[in-house]
């Protein structure tokens, strides 16, 4: 198999995986594995491809970096000086956004259950908007504004019933979904009623997700249909024209041989134009077309190293390789069976003489990375990078078996900056409370 090298990702004179310019071989050795390391030069080449693909058709839009794929201070900074806005899911994820000084007017606030004081939060910062997921939440944002003399921005979350051909644990836009408004059964009358009618929200319009890892543009080209089937009605019998679109995500990456994503433009060209015919024939005008990428943005900008251990030879059955890290650093493959490549970075340039299963070093027999890897013959302390870690690596990294957290690293030009620090032992402590007595039996 011919190895696909992601972005500035190349192979240097030592024979070692060289990522934006940084010796990866070296970084393990000076920063210790697991490591996750980020290419950012791709990072903008991606940013730069949504919207010079909103800025060929002249059209108003933002792009909205979906922070759950990676969120840390350094990544919000990054994706305002890439002129993106934010979405956030949760109240850590707002509260890091916060900290990192990004403009809240450009922060749009996610979630199925936001509790009331996440909502307080976002009411207290003047964020951009708040999407509006069900009645329950309607009531809960209200009280809030009320209490706090406010009046938010809101979009509705609706789910027009198109499901995207993806994983089903991944799929969010068809009708049995936890979340949104159902689109065809008049639960989205009755929200658009009550937010115009509401004193502390202002409805913009409406938001739509379809599901995530997404090859092709029938999906998000049948959302818009279903939406503007829709609008005509609400302008007709609610007085009620949407003034921004949110078409959501779900854009998909290269993980392995035989994914084959479009040109992120190809999907904004394709939503636009579906937009733009139903506009002129509505004789209505463009509404803002928001989108949020967040895989697309930072997915295949990411590689995770690990050191070599042990290794288990089952002779005709099965190769395992173990290395120092796992479903504790990503757990997409325990979760929904993703799929990774990779390489041994120390050797980039041997041939490939064996098949291994990478095996985690958590205490679970499916803590395992890749199921069938080629390599070289592998060795103790060999450094091995696994390939598009950048989405849903950290953000879903957990403690399990009290492993500590791996750091992250930026880099470009050659630079290394130091993003997030390795977790250590002390930390996994640092919230325990000790037992004061003992429970009498």
């Amino acid at each position: 198999m011919n190895m696909y090298l992601h972005g500035t990702s190349e192979i240097n004179v030592h024979g070692h995986l060289e990522i934006g310019g940084v010796d990866t071989v070296a970084l393990a050795s000076e920063h210790g594995t697991p490591l996750y390391v980020y290419d950012v030069a791709l990072i903008r080449k991606r940013a730069e491809e949504f919207k010079e693909a909103f800025e060929k058709e002249s059209v108003p839009y933002q792009v909205a970096y979906a922070s759950k794929a990676f969120s840390c201070m350094a990544m919000y900074q990054l994706a305002d000086e890439l002129g993106l806005s934010f979405d956030v899911v949760s109240g850590g994820e707002l509260y890091t956004a916060i900290k990192a000084e990004v403009p809240m007017n450009k922060v749009h606030f996610h979630g199925n259950n936001k509790s009331r004081s996440e909502l307080q939060l976002a009411v207290k910062a003047d964020i951009g908007c708040v999407v509006v997921d069900n009645f329950y939440e309607m009531t809960l944002l209200e009280e809030v504004c009320a209490d706090l003399g406010k009046t938010m921005d809101v979009l509705l979350r609706i789910t027009p019933g198109v499901e995207a051909h993806t994983h089903d644990y991944i799929s969010t836009g068809q009708e049995d979904s936890k979340f949104g408004f159902d689109l065809t059964n008049g639960q989205v009358d009755l929200a658009i009623e009550r937010a115009l009618s509401s004193t502390h929200m202002n409805l913009l319009g409406i938001h739509s997700h379809i599901g995530s890892q997404i090859f092709e543009t029938k999906g998000f080209v049948m959302a818009v249909e279903k939406i503007f089937e829709y609008i005509e009605h609400w302008r007709t019998q609610l007085n009620f024209i949407p003034s921004v679109l949110n078409l959501g995500g779900g854009f998909g990456i290269r993980y392995v041989e035989g994914d084959e994503p479009l040109p992120l433009g190809e999907y904004v060209s394709q939503m636009i134009k579906v937009m733009k015919q139903y506009a002129e024939q509505f004789e209505m005008a463009l509404p803002e077309i928001w989108i949020e990428p967040g895989r697309s943005l930072v997915g295949d900008a990411g590689t995770t190293l690990y050191t070599v251990g042990s290794q288990k030879d089952i002779p005709n059955v099965r190769h395992y390789l173990a290395v120092d890290g796992g479903m504790s650093d990503n757990l997409r493959p325990s979760l929904y069976q993703a799929e990774y490549e990779g390489i041994l970075a120390n050797r980039a340039n041997e041939e490939t003489t064996d098949t291994f299963s990478i095996a985690g070093k958590c205490c679970e027999s499916g803590d395992m990375l890749i199921w069938d890897l080629p390599l070289p013959k592998a060795n103790h302390e060999d450094i091995l990078a696994v390939f598009c870690t950048g989405a849903y690596g950290y953000s879903m990294a957990n403690n399990y078996n009290r492993i500590p957290r791996p750091p992250v690293l930026f880099l470009e030009n050659g630079e290394i900056q130091l993003v997030v620090k390795r977790e250590e032992y002390e930390d996994l402590t640092r919230l325990d409370v000790p037992l004061t007595k003992k429970v009498q039996l």
